[in-house]
């Protein structure tokens, strides 16, 4: 059941664990309260206030049956084309719709009938609350698997979320490829899923309730860096994390030892070889966050300091929809406490989670040293 071939000649073909997932979705859940464990429900981090204005202006009737296991608001999002993969009842949809603005565009994507008509029957409703002249949001019935075929465009997106829904697919390169193909380039697929600390057995990706709740298609985190590389994304990099608890012993005893996250990562379509840091300086132009915008769990740019960044970042800032936000300097040259370089790499999302339990409020990310004041550096 787990990873089935799901590709046929004439175009996709839902599998059995398609099946099993509609049914789980449209039928057997009526709200979140009906789930058996927090995978689906656990925020990652606290929404900042300006999400949860918006959040408090969707209906009622769509925010019940939604499903979600992270925080899916990136940043620098006014005028952009979002598309979320696994859109469901539409909640986050109609929450992205007032931040990107009447002029932007968010489509949602969904294979389960029951969900998109909550979806949709409150189209009109939210184009009132919104004060909006017509809808800016859409919803398309298809597979995350087959983004093309359901009439979606290539190259046509400048951002895709995913709220806890990758692990739902039984083929995830296949979900990844498609990402990157309807991206533009310098697009950013952000997303939440669920991630276990090991390859999992085929008696838990064969268990129909642990993959309706998140848990049975999980990826082990180290997959998902692999596969990123296969399909052309950057490295993915890891945004926040926070644990997942299973509290059910019939499903805890089919578990055993495997743990699992709730990980946020960022993967964007930008060009691969730029191995050259740089020095960038934040201008503290992004909508809610002009203080200090959290790039990733390493990097945290605080407005008019400087940061030495890597190769890897420097790339993705100056080629995405960032560019316009920041400065860029030199790297190199730097003595004494302006010169300090935060090292970035792979971070474990399952000790993440150890580091923000055992940080106090206010920790800074990156590193006491992650960040300088630009006029001391420049």
């Amino acid at each position: 059941m787990a990873e089935e071939n799901s590709a046929r000649s004439g175009g996709f073909v839902d599998t059995s664990i398609h099946v099993d997932v509609k049914d789980y979705y449209g039928k057997l859940l009526r709200n979140s309260g009906d789930l058996k464990s927090n995978a689906c429900v656990a925020p990652a981090k606290a929404a900042p206030a300006f999400v949860r204005r918006a959040l408090e202006k969707v209906h009622p009737a769509v925010t019940d049956r939604y499903y979600g296991c992270g925080l899916v608001v990136p940043e620098c999002l006014e005028g952009c084309s979002v598309l979320d993969l696994g859109s469901g009842s539409g909640r986050d949809c109609y929450m992205l719709s007032q931040l990107v603005g009447e002029k932007g565009q968010v489509t949602g994507i969904d294979m389960t009938e029951d969900q998109l008509d909550v979806a949709r029957t409150y189209v009109d409703h939210h184009v009132k609350e919104f004060g909006y002249k017509k809808p800016n949001v859409r919803f398309v019935q298809g597979y995350i698997e087959a983004l093309t075929e359901a009439g979606l465009e290539k190259n046509s997106f400048d951002i895709i979320i995913s709220n806890c829904v990758v692990n739902l697919s039984p083929d995830k390169k296949r979900v990844l490829a498609e990402a990157y193909s309807v991206l533009k380039d310098g697009g950013e697929l952000y997303f939440s899923d669920v991630y276990s600390s090991g390859r999992l057995t085929e008696e838990i990706k064969n268990h129909k309730v642990l993959w309706g709740e998140c848990l049975g298609g999980a990826l082990w985190w180290k997959d998902l860096l692999q596969l990123a590389e296969e399909v052309g994304f950057s490295p993915p990099r890891l945004v926040t994390a926070s644990g997942i608890t299973v509290d059910n012993k019939e499903l805890q005893d089919v578990l055993g030892d495997f743990k699992f996250v709730s990980a946020t990562y960022r993967l964007f379509k930008v060009p691969k070889g730029n191995t050259k840091p740089s020095r960038v300086i934040y201008n503290g132009s992004i909508t809610g966050v002009e203080e200090s915008f959290q790039f990733d769990c390493q990097y945290t740019f605080k407005v008019d300091n400087v940061v030495e960044v890597d190769g890897e970042v420097a790339t993705i800032l100056t080629q995405s929809r960032f560019m316009d936000d920041f400065t860029f300097q030199p790297a190199g040259g730097l003595s004494g406490p302006c010169g300090a370089i935060t090292k970035a790499g792979i971070v474990d999302p399952f000790e993440l989670v150890l580091q923000l339990e055992k940080q106090s409020p206010g920790s800074a990310t990156g590193g006491c040293c992650s960040t300088q004041s630009a006029a001391c550096c420049k």
